[in-house]
């Protein structure tokens, strides 16, 4: 039987056909390469300064094609995180964008990079399985980079490629390893950076023979870049709000328990965060304004309180014993474990917990179905879990001088 003709629309109320979803234009696809290709640079040049092999080299110029292997793998690395949360995007039919890498010349060279969801992911599951990809993706990478640097690992004569090693080149010629804990430095203006081991780093490490100590790991670009992949992979998995970590955890556990837990892993950084703001401070004033050292636990606890005042809400219940457990394991730790307020950090858990704070915020939104997850996701959830903790380093970069 025919339709009514009041049924049929008039040809102006016609809706026009949607263009499908995730289908970039030619614009798109070159803003995003040529982003990629300014990030490429930016980690090469930076790159050169860490593993440039500059011992017998008379310019920069002669050290970027170890700068862009280095590039190279961290960039494979970071495109294979990204990337699969667009392929898992594209999977659910979520409008999602092409990955933005971002370019900055410090540090590493790059702030990572990200893919921005275009619309409301409204099924846990749909949620779950974006959020997972990414890291599941950049975790296989980065272990095959970091295993590949371990069974091609040069024996320890491979450090005197680079200058300023004299200490560790005589004590490697004389026993044929790398010295335990870090030469003292020639001057005092001389500094010595290193990274923090991880326990699947160190397990790893375990098999091998010649493994550099992590004061010289940085040189060796295929274990740095393997390193690097793997904490910026934990990084994600901070179960916090929405990034990877708050995602997978809010579809396993719910709103309510992912709140819970999202507050108690906050304050636990909060604590990391205290160990290397409380000694950056402690050493400020002891150089502007001696005498006042100890006020830097004052001016923590005060940063510290306004931090979890903004990040629970004004939720006093949360607040008081966070704000005391955390200031008290970062000074316990400063005063009993290490036995000093001078121990230079890198402040990264600091950045990390503003960041947290001010941008991702505690809490996941909620999503609208909230379906249980097949036990095959759950398994892979809480693996993901393991590898936030496996792959994470209390003191991913600190200081000798």
């Amino acid at each position: 039987m025919p339709f009514p003709q009041s049924n049929i629309p008039d040809e102006d109320q016609i809706v026009p056909v949607q263009q499908p979803k995730n289908k970039p234009g030619a614009w798109t696809i070159t803003k995003h390469t040529l982003l990629f290709v300014a990030t490429f640079i930016s980690v090469t040049l930076v790159g050169i300064f860490w593993v440039g092999q500059d011992a017998n080299v008379d310019s920069y110029l002669e050290m970027w094609p170890q700068g862009a292997l280095f590039a190279a793998l961290l960039l494979a690395f970071l495109g294979f995180h990204e990337f699969g949360h667009y392929f898992a995007a594209v999977y659910h039919k979520v409008k999602v964008s092409l990955p933005y890498f971002i370019p900055i010349p410090v540090g590493i060279g790059t702030m990572g990079a990200v893919i921005r969801i275009e619309e409301q992911i409204h099924n846990t599951k749909k949620l779950f399985d974006i959020g997972l990809a990414g890291p599941i993706a950049g975790f296989i990478v980065s272990l095959v980079i970091l295993l590949y640097g371990f069974f091609t690992l040069p024996d320890p004569s491979f450090i005197e490629n680079f200058s300023g090693h004299e200490e560790v080149i005589e004590y490697i010629e004389n026993t044929g390893t790398f010295p335990e804990t870090p030469p003292v430095p020639a001057s005092e203006d001389s500094v010595i950076i290193m990274l923090g081991n991880t326990l699947l780093y160190s397990f790893l490490a375990s098999f091998f023979e010649n493994v550099p100590p992590m004061y010289e790991m940085y040189h060796y670009p295929f274990l740095f870049a393997g390193w690097l992949g793997l904490f910026f992979t934990a990084l994600n998995l901070t179960p916090i709000g929405q990034l990877d970590g708050g995602h997978i955890v809010y579809s396993l556990v719910g709103y309510k328990k992912h709140r819970k837990i999202a507050r108690v892993v906050f304050g636990s950084l909060t604590a990391l965060a205290g160990v290397e703001a409380i000694p950056f401070l402690f050493v400020s004033f002891s150089e502007w304004i001696p005498g006042f050292e100890y006020s830097s636990i004052l001016i923590w606890a005060l940063v510290l309180f306004l931090l979890l005042r903004k990040g629970f809400y004004s939720e006093h219940t949360w607040i008081a014993p966070v704000w005391a457990l955390s200031l008290i394991a970062s000074v316990g730790y400063l005063y009993f474990g290490i036995g000093s307020f001078t121990q230079s950090g890198s402040l990264i858990w600091t950045f990390w917990s503003f960041f947290l704070v001010y941008f991702v915020k505690m809490e996941h939104p909620p999503v609208i179905y909230e379906e249980p997850l097949s036990p095959g996701r759950r398994r892979l959830g809480w693996v993901s879990m393991a590898v936030f903790v496996l792959c994470i380093s209390p003191t991913p970069i600190y200081f000798f001088n």
